[in-house]
């Protein structure tokens, strides 16, 4: 476990003890929750470069690349980098910070719901209760057809992408609709999207909203986990539950830590953050 300076051992003591009386759980994740589990950072240019040298060569950033267009433009283009990051999500293992969070959950009345701007589907890879999870700008696991056919999202399980490192272009044939034979692409909210149907983000906000139903009475703790100001989704919801329900926000991020007044800031990465609350945690017992 990675050591902390003196100065945060107070913060992580306010944020166990947090932790410890709460009966409900409600997790907030970016970003910076997949970084511990080796996936890249796409943070600035610079990092989304990196991990893809090809698009470096473009000059585009990810806003560019995470764009429905090249679906129409180029969608041997298109499918390289979403092929790309769908055989990187499956290869990976969600980091021990998953399973810490499901410890805890076992742990409260409430149980946990899950709140993502992640496409990857690690917290139901980790054992999440996919009816207990909202992924706001869709998934990578899911597909729709690019034509709105009248098709229902799909799932992508059985989707297979063979993609050209060197140039980030996936082979033929391409996934498709399994109603009109049109290209298909993933049910994923991106850049400038107006085609991304919704329905099932839709149906996961129904179960969110029924789940915060049942907690009241319940002491509820948020904790948010790598989400940045870049793209606000998380943040944003878990500051506003955070004071709808006047409760504390444990806010864990490695550069954009400061929360608001009364709440927990700890400027550290997920998986360190997780580490030390549990053994904590695991010391009052």
């Amino acid at each position: 476990m990675t050591p902390v300076s003196p100065e945060l051992e107070p913060h992580l003591e306010q944020a166990a003890q947090t932790v410890r009386d709460a009966d409900t759980l409600y997790i907030g994740a970016g970003a910076g929750m997949g970084v511990d589990s080796g996936l890249p950072d796409f943070r600035g240019k610079e990092g989304f470069w990196k991990a893809y040298p090809p698009v470096a060569k473009l000059g585009l950033a990810f806003s560019e690349m995470a764009n429905p267009r090249w679906f129409d433009e180029d969608p041997e283009f298109a499918w390289g980098f979403y092929g790309h990051r769908l055989n990187l999500y499956r290869e990976t293992t969600p980091h021990e910070g998953f399973c810490i969070l499901r410890k805890w959950e076992a742990s409260m009345d409430g149980g946990a719901f899950v709140y993502t701007s992640n496409v990857d589907g690690h917290f139901q890879k980790a054992g999440f209760d996919r009816n207990q999870v909202i992924e706001c700008h869709g998934s990578i696991n899911h597909m729709q057809c690019v034509e709105n056919c009248g098709q229902e999202i799909w799932s992508a399980a059985k989707c297979e992408v063979e993609v050209d490192q060197s140039t980030l272009r996936a082979a033929l044939p391409l996934p498709t609709c399994p109603a009109c034979g049109q290209l298909a692409r993933p049910n994923i909210l991106m850049f400038g999207d107006w085609g991304w149907d919704s329905s099932l983000a839709g149906t996961q906000q129904t179960y969110h909203d029924n789940w915060l139903r049942q907690q009241k009475g319940r002491k509820m703790v948020v904790i948010e986990i790598g989400a940045g100001t870049y793209v606000p989704s998380v943040r944003i919801q878990c500051e506003g539950l955070a004071v709808d329900y006047e409760t504390t926000l444990i806010r864990i991020n490695l550069r954009e830590f400061d929360a608001p007044t009364d709440n927990v800031s700890l400027p550290l990465g997920g998986l360190a953050a997780l580490q030390h609350i549990d053994a904590i945690l695991d010391d009052m017992q």
